[in-house]
């Protein structure tokens, strides 16, 4: 077997040395078993989380390569977000907080479907290609969902890790989007905040609050929701946020965990697909009601009329919003000049896009359907907001739009 960063032929520029044994003993503690192919997607690898062991262990060192490659902290993702609870899977996060690389995608499958005996080889094969030096230090952080499968497999990521002598932070239980925010502010020493958990309650608490000053005097805004945690992460960590609310927002809380299965009956999928209310939401009509998924990065509202009817307030309706609130105050602002856009696909409802385009006078740009088409052309405005119908989306500002942002208020000081 070929030394990691040894050349074919003998010749090695760069062995893999004081690592080789912690190398050797982790590779023959998670092989692979054979006839097991698995690709990585748009959402990582998912599968059931019995046949992930090998797989999560190699994303470990690919995490490691990423991280010398990018000179930067690599994030790893632990969850299989809307599936089942017996599914697992794994995502890696790039420097600035986004998905991994689209080009990395291919060098993740090969990893993990490459025999044992291949495996060396098929890493010298990524360290050459992209020229990686691999005495270059690494700094991998990671986290996990709630499922009884993550925190074995969480222990194979750090195996993986180690064999290639790289340096982790395992943050335990968080919901997806707060990996990526922790990425984020480790990659910005802190310029995009704190990089705690903390700090992120701190954030998004600091801003919901400013956000609710200006609802001062609005007679039909009530400060109340009820949330269908899914059974998962979200339940957990909504909880904690409350904390950081000063009381502006009342959550009730169900499927919170403590009993009933992950995205069983529940969840932003169920409800989105299945078109009705999740187990253990309350009937009353008029409830703003809103559900998240398993990893709690998707994020849908409902709720029921007089006669019992449901409605879904999904991403399309979210989008809607977002993009109306965000093109009002760019308006109200006149110093600024920044492009807003909404990025759908062609299954996003026909009527929000009208909305947007006459109504909120925001321009709509149409591309093929998966995240990383939605993502890759938002950032191509100063403001580009996207959102699945299933509730899974964003709003991305560019760093000069922030910073003309930043200057605006400053001015009006």
């Amino acid at each position: 077997m070929m030394q990691l960063g040894q050349q074919e032929g003998g010749s090695s520029s760069v062995p893999l040395p004081q690592h080789r044994q912690a190398f050797l003993l982790a590779t023959q503690t998670h092989r692979k078993p054979p006839d097991k192919f698995i690709e990585y997607g748009t959402a990582g690898f998912r599968t059931r989380g019995s046949d992930l062991d090998h797989v999560i262990f190699r994303m470990g060192m690919l995490a490691v390569l990423r991280s010398k490659a990018k000179m930067a902290t690599i994030g790893v993702m632990i969850t299989a977000s809307h599936n089942p609870e017996d599914d697992n899977g794994v995502k890696l996060v790039d420097p600035n907080g986004e998905m991994l690389e689209n080009t990395w995608e291919v060098h993740a499958t090969t990893l993990a479907n490459s025999s044992d005996d291949q495996l060396v080889e098929a890493l010298n094969a990524v360290i050459r290609l992209l020229g990686i030096d691999v005495l270059q230090p690494a700094n991998v952080i990671y986290a996990r969902d709630t499922r009884p499968s993550s925190h074995p497999l969480s222990e194979a990521l750090k195996a993986g890790i180690e064999a290639l002598g790289g340096s982790y932070v395992d943050y335990g239980i968080l919901t997806t989007p707060q990996l990526h925010y922790l990425v984020r502010c480790t990659n910005s020493a802190g310029a995009y905040g704190k990089a705690t958990e903390a700090g992120y309650y701190e954030k998004l608490a600091t801003a919901f609050v400013h956000l609710n000053s200006s609802v001062d005097g609005c007679t039909a805004y009530r400060p109340q929701l009820w949330l269908d945690g899914a059974n998962g992460v979200g339940a957990l960590k909504m909880k904690e946020m409350l904390q950081h609310l000063q009381g502006l927002l009342s959550v009730n809380i169900f499927n919170d965990g403590s009993s009933g299965k992950l995205n069983h009956l529940c969840g932003a999928d169920f409800v989105k697909v299945q078109q009705c209310i999740p187990l253990g939401a309350p009937k009353d009509s008029g409830l703003r009601c809103a559900s998240f998924d398993g990893d709690g990065d998707r994020l849908v509202y409902f709720y029921s009329d007089q006669n019992g009817c449901f409605h879904l307030l999904d991403g399309d309706k979210i989008a809607t919003l977002m993009a109306n609130y965000i093109g009002d105050l760019v308006r109200q602002a006149e110093v600024l000049s920044l492009k807003i856009g909404v990025v759908q696909t062609a299954y996003a409802n026909g009527a929000s896009t009208d909305y947007i385009n006459n109504a909120a006078k925001v321009p709509v740009a149409c591309v093929p359907t998966g995240v990383k088409h939605l993502h890759h052309r938002a950032q191509e405005f100063d403001i580009g907001v996207y959102f699945e119908a299933n509730g899974h989306g964003t709003a991305i500002f560019t760093p000069a739009a922030l910073e003309k942002i930043k200057q605006a208020a400053k001015n009006e000081k």
